[in-house]
Formats: structure tokens, C-alpha cells, sequence
């Protein structure tokens, strides 16, 4: 039996992990994500898949992130016809993830064509909301820990990665005639002490390990995201304006409000309104009452009083409407809305409106990938281009470190510690390239590994005749 394994994505970038598993005949795609950020990884979503959707077996999910997930309905619109393994949080993630990934992009396809500013006579989207049901069917959950044999000679496990609801280490076993073989997929890994989410997992044995390095050259120096948070709120009151944060709808959302609830109850920020302008967000959080053993929050969504995601100052704004309705307010407020990068969503809206404004604010709480909106404004640029018209950047730009939902370097190396002995091959994944350098260089200081940073497209021969 040969196993062998080809990176269509998620190589030397932190976006559209894609990952191809041949074991023999059998063909497996280990995540099936969006390209996002710098334009010329986003025309990659556009191209032909690089192995034909129709001859993939099975695809297998870590966790529902867009840049994990997004690419499912298309995959499907190509022709992809076999089941996709997830766990049940990652599911129902997913179904609200792509039911609003295609309305956005029918959105902006509609918009542009409205507009004129699209290149193409008449833009279309990637796909649809009813592409993006078509995935729904072939969801196929599994419980965390449970072994689940998917033929005869491959079972995998789902272990508990942190960073998300949901999110999954997943080893992959493969049974030869010879042989037994692990492949151990990181996933996204999330913070040792979150405030909401478990740690992630250490797994004691890998054959082949393929590890993230996201923040594979940073370290959180932050242990109090919160004081920083609460500083640049107050700073903002005091100038009479409205704090705007970009945020995920999974996972990052949840953070902060928590954090502001606590904020709050201290009174170490006003007593003002908060807006939570984000329909997916809104639907997310009601997940975490349904699924309380996956993260550590259960016990004070049981209280009234302690529930950071229902209290009198929380308002959840799901209509246009409503949302629309958020221009009037000129100060005392804070809104939440994504995406988290400014890339697209509701909070696009809200930088139109308000970048050119000096006493409000935008307060980034997480990683800025190269190429996006995000990125640009902490870089400091001074005009910022949506719906084609170039926007003044007056208001303030605030970064507050900590908050991410990915281990820092420290707890990457940490975790690779975690493996009894080396993995015969490590690679470093779902990165950029100074990032994934970094860590490959601290993983050779400290453990001797040798890791390896693949290229887009590249393929590896894992094993032989097993």
C-alpha cells in the first residue's frame, strides 16, 4: 500500500487549507477551505480544482472556519459525491458558515453588476445558498474521541484542538498488509488558558505530522487582552464616539463578549449599549447553550445574571434594517460585527460610514492576514476603498494583542512537545512564510526536528509498499 500527499492549499499561506491523502487507490481531501486575502490567492478559487472534485472519496473537516471549509460547494458543484466527516459542532457550524458565504457572494455579484466595477460583463458568484445546501446532506458527524472506521483499512479520531467550537486535531490510521501508519493533522490549535475554550490536546504519537504556524513568529505578550480592550473602549467614550470591532462570528464574537460583559460588571467601561450586528453571530452563539461540554461557559449560561451572552445591554441586531439603523448613533455605543478582517460582511458597511470620523474607532482583536482590509488599515492606510470609492481613514486603529484564537509560538513548540517521540515527517502548514520559517527553526533548536515547508501544489511520498 503507498500513501502519498499533495498540498493544494494552506502551503506557505494561512488560507485555503486543502490537503490531498492517497492511500492506494483511495482518495481523501483533508479540509476543503476558501483562499481569502491577497488577490492572487483569491483567483485560485476560481481555477479548476487540481485533481477532478469527481474522483475525491471523502473530505474530512477539522473545523468549520471559512479558509477550512468554504470551498465544500463548489467542490460539490464539480462534481464531488462522497461523504464529508466533521464533528457535530463543526456541522451545524458549517451549515450557518456557508448558508451566509453564499449569500454573500450572491451579494457582491449583484452589487458589482449594479455597480458596473466588476471586470466581468455580468459577475457571478462561486457559488449560491442553494450550493451551499447541497453540503448539508453529506455532512457526516462524529463524536470527539470516538474511533470511526471509514473502510476497511482507514479509521480516524477527532481529538480537541480549542480555537473554535467544534475544532478538531484529527489522526487519520491507516491499516496496511504490512504495517499500521498515523497521519495527525493539527488543525487550527488554540490557546493553552482561553477563557471559553478547552486546550488543545496533546497527541503522543505520529508517523507524519502536519502542524499549523500561524503565529509561528509571534508571542502573545498580552495575558490581559481585556485591560487593553477596556482602554481603547474608554478612550473612545471619552471622545464621543462609537468603538466598532471587527470580529469572526465564531469563536472571536463570543470572546469579546464575554470580555465586555466582565468589563461591564466591574465597571471598568461605561454602561453603554452594546450591537451585535451580525446575523451569523447571532445564530453561533446560540450553539454554545446546545453544545456546553465543548467549551468552558456552561455553568454561567444556566445563570441569568452571569450569562455573558444575554444580559440588558446586549442587543442583537439580525434584520438590514436594524443594522442600517446603527449610522444614527453617534456615540455611547459599541458595535460588533463581522468579518473579522474587514473583508467583507456588515462591518464593510460600517467602515464607509465610519472611517471617515475621527472620534470613532475600530478596534482589531485578531490575526490580519496579508492582503486584507484589516491588515491594510494597521499598516496605516490612509484611504481605504470600498463599493470603488476610496474612504478617508480618520477615526483611530487599535490593535489589542492576545485575543487570537491561535496557540502562539511558545504554545506550538509547547505542544509539539507533547509527542513521546519525533514524527518521521512534520509539516508546517497553514502559515505564512516567516511565520512557518520561524517555528521550523525553533522546532529544530529544541526538538530536533526537521521540519518541512511545502510549496502550493507540491507533492510528498509518505510510505511505500506498507
Amino acid at each position: 500500500m503507498d500513501v502519498k500527499l499533495k498540498f493544494l492549499g494552506g502551503a506557505k499561506t494561512v488560507t485555503g487549507s486543502r490537503y490531498l491523502l492517497e492511500v492506494d487507490h483511495q482518495k481523501i481531501l483533508i479540509d476543503c477551505g476558501l483562499f481569502q486575502g491577497l488577490k492572487e490567492l483569491r483567483l485560485r478559487n476560481w481555477d479548476s480544482f487540481p485533481i477532478h472534485p469527481s474522483e475525491i472519496d471523502m473530505v474530512m473537516i477539522t473545523h468549520a472556519h471559512i479558509d477550512h471549509s468554504g470551498y465544500l460547494p463548489k467542490l460539490i458543484k464539480e462534481g464531488f459525491n462522497g461523504p464529508i466527516y466533521c464533528t457535530y459542532p463543526t456541522m451545524e457550524l458549517i451549515k450557518i458558515l456557508l448558508l451566509d458565504s453564499g449569500k454573500l457572494q450572491e451579494e457582491e455579484a449583484a452589487f458589482a453588476t449594479k455597480k458596473g466595477y466588476s471586470k466581468h460583463e455580468k459577475p457571478l458568484p462561486l457559488y449560491t445558498i442553494e450550493d451551499a445546501e447541497k453540503v448539508f446532506p453529506k455532512l457526516h458527524p462524529i463524536e470527539m474521541e470516538q474511533v470511526e472506521k471509514v473502510n476497511e483499512n482507514i479509521s480516524i479520531t477527532y481529538f480537541n484542538a480549542g480555537h473554535i467550537l467544534g475544532a478538531a486535531i484529527l489522526k487519520i490510521k491507516i491499516t496496511g498488509q504490512y504495517q499500521e501508519k498515523k497521519i495527525v493533522f493539527s488543525g487550527d490549535l488554540g490557546r493553552f488558558h482561553d477563557p471559553i475554550m478547552n486546550p488543545p490536546l496533546r497527541i503522543p504519537f505520529a508517523d507524519i505530522l502536519l502542524m499549523e504556524s500561524t503565529y509561528g513568529n509571534r508571542k502573545q505578550l498580552s495575558n490581559r487582552p481585556e485591560e487593553e480592550l477596556g482602554l481603547a473602549i474608554r478612550e473612545t467614550y471619552r471622545n464621543g464616539g462609537v468603538a466598532v470591532i471587527p470580529a469572526f462570528a465564531v469563536g472571536r464574537t463570543q470572546l469579546i463578549l464575554y470580555y465586555l460583559f466582565l468589563l461591564q460588571q466591574k465597571g471598568k467601561i461605561p454602561d453603554i449599549p452594546i450591537y451585535v450586528d451580525s446575523p451569523m453571530a447571532i445564530n453561533v452563539t446560540e450553539l454554545y447553550k446546545n453544545f456546553g461540554k465543548y467549551h468552558k461557559l456552561c455553568p454561567a449560561l444556566e445563570e441569568d445574571d452571569c450569562n455573558p451572552f444575554s444580559h440588558k445591554n446586549l442587543h442583537y441586531y439580525r434584520s438590514q434594517e436594524s443594522s442600517m439603523s446603527l449610522n444614527a448613533v453617534r456615540g455611547d455605543a459599541i458595535i460588533i460585527s463581522a468579518s473579522g478582517m474587514a473583508t467583507g460582511g456588515r462591518i464593510v458597511h460600517h467602515l464607509y460610514h465610519r472611517l471617515p470620523n475621527e472620534n470613532d474607532s475600530f478596534i482589531f482583536v485578531g490575526f490580519q492576514a496579508e492582503g486584507t482590509r484589516g491588515r491594510r488599515l494597521l499598516e496605516g492606510e490612509k484611504t481605504a476603498r470600498m463599493y470603488g470609492i476610496d474612504v478617508p481613514v480618520k477615526s483611530k486603529i487599535y490593535y489589542i494583542e492576545g485575543m487570537s484564537a491561535h496557540a502562539d509560538q511558545d504554545e506550538l513548540v509547547e505542544w509539539a512537545d507533547g509527542f513521546t517521540t519525533k514524527p518521521k515527517m512534520t509539516f508546517l502548514i497553514h502559515g505564512e512564510k516567516e511565520a512557518s520559517e520561524a517555528l521550523a527553526n525553533r522546532l529544530s533548536e529544541e526538538l530536533e526536528w526537521n521540519a518541512i515547508i511545502p510549496e502550493y501544489l507540491e507533492s510528498f511520498q509518505l510510505f511505500e509498499g506498507i
